[in-house]
């Protein structure tokens, strides 16, 4: 361990792991250090046993949940957009070939007290319940502008520069009601919140394009996609990237201290006594909390459950989201769901998460109207964690600190983080432009 590296990660996350993978493929040398014994640190995926071990400590799980081995639910479950910067980056990595990933059956959004089938398309905005018949014409209208809409065809533009418009102003030239703008922005587009309405509308349109390519690309009824035994098998999977291109790792690393010298500069990382010295120091926000700020709390319920959510076509796997209005919060909530079809369940079992952004102290009643629309549950499981985000100066000193993850059940905003922290360690664009037909190759049909 006493040698010299150009990078010290910290901490086997999924962010950690990505990073290490990716600066490990770009020739840099990398030492990967965990306190744990297991890979994943808070995005690993548990057996029932370890469930009962952090959840109910002294309990065991009853027999008739099956056996233990055959669970593994994820303590961030996510999904990946099919045409996402996830997959992107796992096909410019070429971990593909480490995983098998299946497509996800729904994708959902609440409404009115109801769980409706997004729309996604010109067509399926025709047929949705969601709006009325006036409501319809319009936003198929709206959509087709979306599909048809070309960055470097000036005629697909329909005169407005995207650029400076706000999506405000586009949303209300096709005359879009509330309540249709609510499933877009929130279901469709994926936002957390409405700041997106009075920024340039580029970006919310390319959002809606990326939701319906994503649509497309495996012909099912959801743009997103997930890995077979679950989401641990993420971070191992680019573990072992890095170790094919050099990477050196360490599990069951006790303590883990940055060094810093007279000038604040992190210069190595100091474990059982012995220090390996590096340029660059990059790792989760448990490894330095004196340079992070809490800037939230995700409260979830983690449930077992014998069936399906009800009125999702009888979904396997299924993602619905509840808008902070229907719900009168400043929050959106997200259901996950996930079962034996993608091996994390014994079969005929199914795990699904309610997650939102906590806004009180009682985390119980506030995923209430989340946990109402799941129906019958076998075991159920509150949770709370603090979400933090890096204060430092990494220019100064030497550090490189991810966010925590968020209440979201897709990939999106944890990868954007990733992109950001690549770029501000190797002073490089990270290029994702590649053949995305290789994820079609590392995907199972239904």
């Amino acid at each position: 361990m006493d040698e010299e590296y150009d990078v010290v990660v910290l901490g086997t996350g999924l962010k950690e792991c990505i990073l290490s993978g990716l600066l490990s493929v770009d020739g840099l040398k990398v030492l990967h250090m965990d306190r744990n014994d297991y890979y994943g640190g808070e995005s690993s995926s548990l057996n029932l046993n370890q469930l009962w071990k952090r959840f109910r400590s002294g309990d065991k799980p009853p027999e008739n949940l099956g056996a233990s081995r055959d669970y593994n639910v994820d303590m961030i479950p996510k999904f990946m957009m099919a045409n996402g910067a996830l997959v992107r980056i796992l096909i410019h990595t070429d971990v593909t070939k480490y995983l098998n990933f299946k497509a996800v059956d729904g994708s959902f959004v609440y409404n009115k007290g109801k769980i409706h089938k997004v729309p996604a398309n010109d067509v399926e905005a025709l047929k949705s319940p969601l709006m009325g018949l006036f409501e319809k014409r319009r936003a198929r209208k709206f959509f087709i502008y979306v599909q048809d809409y070309d960055e470097n065809d000036p005629k697909s533009h329909e005169g407005l520069d995207l650029n400076k418009v706000k999506a405000r102003d586009v949303i209300s030239k096709y005359g879009l009601d509330d309540n249709t703008v609510d499933f877009i922005g929130h279901a469709l587009a994926l936002y957390l919140d409405e700041n997106y309405l009075d920024e340039p509308a580029l970006d919310f349109v390319k959002r809606m394009k990326l939701y319906a390519e994503s649509l497309a690309r495996f012909r099912g009824g959801s743009p997103y996609i997930y890995p077979l035994y679950g989401l641990g098998e993420l971070p191992q999977a680019f573990a072992r990237l890095s170790a094919v291109y050099g990477g050196t790792y360490m599990l069951c690393k006790p303590e883990c201290k940055v060094e810093f010298d007279a000038d604040g500069k992190a210069f190595g990382v100091t474990s059982e006594g012995e220090t390996a010295k590096c340029k660059k120091v990059v790792c989760d926000p448990s490894y330095l909390p004196d340079k992070v700020k809490k800037i939230g709390k995700v409260a979830r319920a983690i449930c077992i459950m014998s069936h399906p959510i009800p009125n999702t076509n009888n979904s396997h796997s299924v993602q619905v989201i509840l808008p902070q209005k229907q719900l009168k919060r400043k929050s959106d909530m997200y259901l996950f769901c996930c079962s034996y079809t993608h091996n994390v369940a014994p079969k005929g079992k199914y795990i699904a998460f309610v997650t939102t952004e906590a806004e009180t102290d009682d985390p119980q009643t506030e995923l209430k109207p989340g946990i109402d629309l799941l129906g019958p549950v076998d075991e159920i499981f509150f949770d709370t964690y603090d979400r933090y985000e890096p204060n430092n100066q990494h220019d100064v000193d030497n550090c490189f600190i991810s966010t925590s993850y968020d209440a979201t059940t897709h990939f999106e905003t944890t990868v954007q983080d990733v992109i950001n922290m690549y770029s501000k360690i190797t002073g490089k664009t990270l290029d994702l432009s590649v053949d995305l037909s290789a994820a079609s190759a590392a995907t199972e049909e239904e």
